[in-house]
């Protein structure tokens, strides 16, 4: 059976790759979604710093009023996990998702994982606003509040400084690990009056807007949640078998338009190398989606320039 053919293949149904599906099948080209339903920002309980929404929003009442935006405007969505991408001799794009799918472009938005830490149920703790991931987005909500950060290393000091802007009430907990931190950053912590706890945790109690914590000494303690600084996963499997360029962190490595070191592929969300933020996610799926559709005005002579 032959492959159903678009003019641009989505990969991930997040802000940037639902953004840019409804930019170009307003641009009315064809257009397919490819989707496993696993956006990182369905686990957002409530987002309070997306630009419009003065009492927050849920992250997965955001999706679900995307995706009815997208449904008005004919693109085809496939509800599956691309697992492959082959570049064909003709510059266009085999995709492998259930079914198999051609696309003179793709667009990559295939975002992050976040490292949680070893604690049962720690995604519908998540969900609940007790183990939080960002203290971009929400770091605002617990001003004043007692917090800790889980971690050992230089992404949980960085939380944890970044907090104490917020709070004077920050902890940084290792789960009995060792630290993996130079002097100068453990001046800087020393200074900034963060507590640093090394015992082992023996109990995690969650409450209503209550997380309590019994260390092995027999301490408790209590905060307003708990921030994973385990740092995260770029999901950039298609990207590493399409030898796409990778920055240090393994995001994916883009020009202004999002175009990758591949013509023909771009990348948008939080699998780029930037500031994980629903608003950067969509921008950057405009500016893709944007560019695809000049992209494919040029060929089409339907330009006043003769090259982009």
């Amino acid at each position: 059976m032959a492959a159903e053919d678009f003019d641009c293949a989505i990969i991930g149904g997040g802000p940037a790759g639902l953004t840019a599906a409804i930019y170009l099948a307003r641009f009315r080209r064809r257009t397919v979604l490819i989707d496993a339903g696993q956006s990182r920002a369905s686990l957002i309980p409530r987002s309070h710093n997306h630009p419009g929404y003065p009492d927050g929003i849920r992250g997965n009442d955001l999706l679900a009023r995307m995706r009815d935006q997208l449904q008005n405007f004919g693109a085809v969505t496939i509800a599956e996990k691309a697992t492959g991408i082959v570049p064909m001799p003709d510059e266009r794009f085999r995709i492998a998702a259930g079914r198999d799918v051609t696309a003179s472009h793709v667009i990559l938005a295939t975002g992050i994982r976040d490292r949680l830490p070893p604690i049962e149920g720690a995604l519908d703790h998540v969900r609940e606003g007790l183990i939080r991931q960002c203290p971009v987005c929400d770091a605002y909500e617990l001003t004043d509040k007692p917090v800790a950060v889980i971690g050992t290393a230089a992404c949980a000091a960085g939380e944890a400084l970044f907090l104490r802007h917020y709070t004077p009430h920050v902890t940084m907990l290792t789960l009995g690990d060792d630290l993996d931190l130079s002097d100068r950053v453990m001046d800087k912590l020393a200074k900034a009056e963060v507590r640093i706890l090394q015992e082992p945790v023996a109990s995690w109690d969650f409450r209503h807007e209550e997380v309590r914590v019994g260390l092995s000494t027999g301490q408790d303690l209590r905060f307003a949640a708990v921030y994973s600084g385990l740092s995260n996963d770029p999901q950039n499997a298609l990207a590493a078998g399409l030898g796409l360029d990778l920055a240090d962190d393994g995001r994916i490595q883009t020009d202004a338009h999002q175009q990758t070191s591949m013509p023909g592929v771009f990348a948008a969300g939080d699998v780029v190398t930037g500031l994980n933020q629903i608003a950067v996610a969509m921008s950057q799926g405009e500016i893709a989606a944007t560019h695809v559709h000049n992209l494919l005005r040029l060929r089409e002579d339907r330009c006043v320039p003769d090259s982009l």
